[in-house]
């Protein structure tokens, strides 16, 4: 291994997310015996004795925590328990591990859930804990706010006598390479990804969308939050404090710009080829009305992204169905 090289260990390696940054740690340079990972077969987050003796073994310097459990509307609706059980447990167990074996750089990928329902749009990093959650992902939501004020309290306990430097992004709605496309538990951009290409396969008159199609969504791109990710990572940390505050220490990482998703179901419906109708279940949840984040605090520290709604979605429907991405 090269000597002055950090051991960086990447929570979640296998997930969307997580994968993104592998991909951009690897393509910045960062040597594969340097990169550290773990199969959740090879190691339960959520098992406290294990994530312990793991960090205790390995000489890790920076963690990337991306390892969550997640889903889509019917999955939060319907495993509720799990959701804010295994996050909980989760992010508990990484960060304290990581404290206690001298980590003193961390980053914590949280969801822009953490917002209020009703919160006033754009959604500023101030917003956090000014109102009521949405209903149906509430436990997720909790459990995220509360990994990023773990990092918080870590910092404000343990920052001047420890150098503890643990930060927190907020992401939008992501999409791309890696992505769930399970029928029941999946985000809605494979959901949709999945109905319309199945319908084109079976040449279906239509294709049914939960709710209205009113609700506004932002989404952004995997490899772009992760570009967003290293670089918050790698911000002085004179830079990250002068963006944030101790107690409100997040950073939103959105894409700027947001679309109806009866819209959204119309430019899927075109990037995968189907021309039948589209159809609103309205006796499904909508979700909160609007979710748009403010990202002047990321945008302010020079990161900006790169690809676009109508891109990002072909790129998506090829890593779902290469040989339909011509």
């Amino acid at each position: 291994m090269n000597s002055g090289v950090k051991r960086i260990y990447v929570a979640g390696h296998r997930g969307m997310a997580g994968s993104a940054i592998v991909r951009q740690l690897l393509g910045e340079g960062l040597p594969e015996d340097c990169l550290i990972t773990r199969t959740r077969a090879d190691l339960d987050l959520t098992d406290q004795a294990s994530v312990r003796a793991f960090f205790a073994a390995e000489r890790i310097d920076e963690v990337y925590l991306a390892a969550a459990r997640v889903g889509g509307i019917h999955a939060n609706n319907t495993r509720p328990a799990e959701f804010i059980y295994e996050n909980l447990m989760i992010e508990a167990n990484v960060i304290d591990a990581a404290f206690r074996s001298g980590v003193r750089k961390l980053l914590f990928l949280g969801s822009s859930c953490i917002y209020p329902k009703h919160a006033p749009q754009p959604m500023r990093e101030d917003a956090l804990l000014t109102g009521t959650l949405e209903p149906t992902n509430e436990p997720y939501a909790i459990a995220k706010i509360a990994g990023l004020k773990l990092c918080e309290s870590y910092n404000r306990q343990f920052g001047q006598s420890h150098n503890t430097d643990y930060r927190s992004v907020m992401p939008t709605n992501l999409y791309g390479p890696g992505d769930s496309y399970h029928p029941e538990m999946s985000h809605v951009i494979p959901a949709l990804i999945r109905k319309f290409h199945e319908a084109k396969v079976e040449s279906s008159a239509k294709v049914v969308v939960w709710g209205t199609g009113k609700p506004r969504r932002e989404f952004l791109y995997v490899d772009d939050m992760a570009a967003a990710s290293i670089h918050v990572m790698q911000l002085p940390k004179s830079d990250y404090e002068m963006n944030t505050e101790p107690m409100l220490s997040h950073i939103n990482v959105g894409f700027g710009e947001d679309i109806s998703i009866s819209e959204l179901a119309w430019v899927v419906a075109g990037v995968v080829g189907f021309d039948g109708q589209v159809v609103f279940d309205t006796t499904r949840p909508d979700g909160a009305p609007q979710k748009l984040l403010d990202s002047t605090r990321l945008n302010s520290s020079g990161w900006r992204p790169r690809v676009g709604l109508e891109e990002g979605l072909r790129l998506a429907y090829a890593d779902y169905h290469p040989c339909e991405s011509a």
